[in-house]
């Protein structure tokens, strides 16, 4: 495989007002993206804006940033969409062709925020558009990195990294001395639990799981990160994007959440990307890539933060971790049986039907009784995805049944 190289100074430049298609606008990503949009309206012109069944937030948005396409994924709300945008000049699309119809605007610059394995596909029909893509959807390397690597080279994309931990090693990392970096360390908060007993983590409630210390992000991805298993995706993700062995990849639990990521190097020096907790500042330096562009987020103050901590994982308390790396090093179709269990173990246990170590153990149970093949295509990743999702709906209707 062809590793992730850091595009060329020229790529991603702007030229005028620059077209904007935002995958994924009602989360808390593509919330983020519009802040930064709303401040430099002049600067961006929106081709289309897509989410999954938040309506009314959608309409909103399209009423405020006058896109040529709005977009709901879930079908059966079209009607409403359509209903809704009476009056605003903007045309209505529902389901996964209006997603892939989205992602084929003619933007130039698109974020691929959709969470979990629905945002495959119209990236990837951004990606062959040849566009600027700012990557905010783990899966699509997770599950299919290779398959988006070459489509992103073969189509002359820009890739660049938006979870605050990738954007901070791409901001740091040497891609024309790829061979001196020594490892990449990435910074995790540990997420509300990092203190609780191991015993008490059984009796976790989605109220507290969501409950994230730091960051401000949507309910599935706070529960990931409640179990760690969003840093575990991390690590699959930073294989993919950086030249670098699975086995120079390490996570560090770093609670304050300011130091973002690092980057060390084999003469000793190790370089890292400081700022506040706040989405802004990655989303921010992809959209004005290859230029830095002013936020509105806080300035650090390191004096008044005072210290700085670091700690080994836990690794009995957050077994996702051994699980992802487990899957990386497996390769083929692991890490898309991973992340397809644990999306249904989670969406299961926020909707109460399973217990928060339940998560773990349901992925754990599914990865061990599927065989992994080495998918080729698009569709053999979608067919290894659904075979996953329904082993591990039936290890979730054990678990609700004991």
């Amino acid at each position: 495989m062809e590793m992730k190289t850091k595009p060329a100074s020229g790529q991603g430049a702007q030229h005028g007002v620059r077209q904007i298609t935002v995958l994924g606008s009602t989360g808390s990503v593509g919330c983020s993206t519009l802040d930064l949009i709303r401040r430099a309206p002049d600067a961006y012109r929106i081709q289309a804006l897509t989410a999954n069944r938040n309506l009314d937030l959608l309409i909103k948005q399209a009423f405020e940033f006058k896109p040529g396409l709005a977009v709901i994924a879930d079908d059966s709300l079209y009607s409403d969409l359509k209903e809704g945008l009476a009056g605003s000049g903007v045309r209505a699309a529902s389901g996964a062709g209006g997603l892939i119809e989205a992602a084929t605007r003619p933007a130039d610059w698109v974020m691929a925020a959709i969470v979990g394995v629905a945002g495959l596909a119209p990236t990837l029909a951004a990606a062959e558009r040849g566009v600027t893509l700012a990557l905010a959807n783990k899966e699509c390397l997770v599950c299919a990195g290779e398959l988006m690597l070459s489509k992103v080279a073969r189509h002359g994309a820009t890739l660049l990294p938006v979870d605050s931990e990738h954007n901070a090693v791409f901001q740091v990392f040497d891609f024309e001395q790829s061979e001196k970096v020594e490892k990449i360390i990435l910074t995790a908060s540990g997420g509300p639990f990092r203190e609780m007993e191991l015993a008490a983590m059984k009796d976790v409630i989605p109220a507290q799981a969501v409950a994230h210390p730091n960051w401000d992000m949507g309910a599935k991805i706070s529960v990931d990160s409640a179990t760690m298993m969003n840093k575990g995706l991390e690590l699959i993700e930073a294989f993919y994007l950086f030249p670098v062995r699975e086995d120079q990849i390490e996570i560090l639990v770093h609670p304050q959440s300011v130091v973002h990521s690092l980057v060390s190097y084999v003469d000793g020096s190790v370089l890292a990307q400081l700022g506040t907790p706040d989405m802004r500042t990655p989303i921010s330096f992809t959209l004005g890539w290859p230029e830095r562009m002013a936020a509105p987020t806080p300035s650090l103050d390191l004096e008044k933060i005072g210290s700085l901590t670091f700690e080994t994982p836990d690794f009995e308390r957050f077994p996702a971790l051994k699980l992802a790396r487990d899957a990386l090093k497996s390769s083929g179709a692991a890490p898309t049986i991973l992340n397809a269990a644990n999306e249904i173990a989670v969406c299961a246990f926020l909707a109460d039907e399973i217990g928060f170590m339940d998560i773990t153990r349901i992925v754990a149970e599914t990865l061990d009784k599927m065989p992994s093949g080495d998918p080729a295509s698009i569709d053999e990743v979608g067919a290894y995805d659904q075979e996953a999702r329904q082993l591990s709906q039936d290890f979730v209707e054990k678990a609700a049944n004991l």
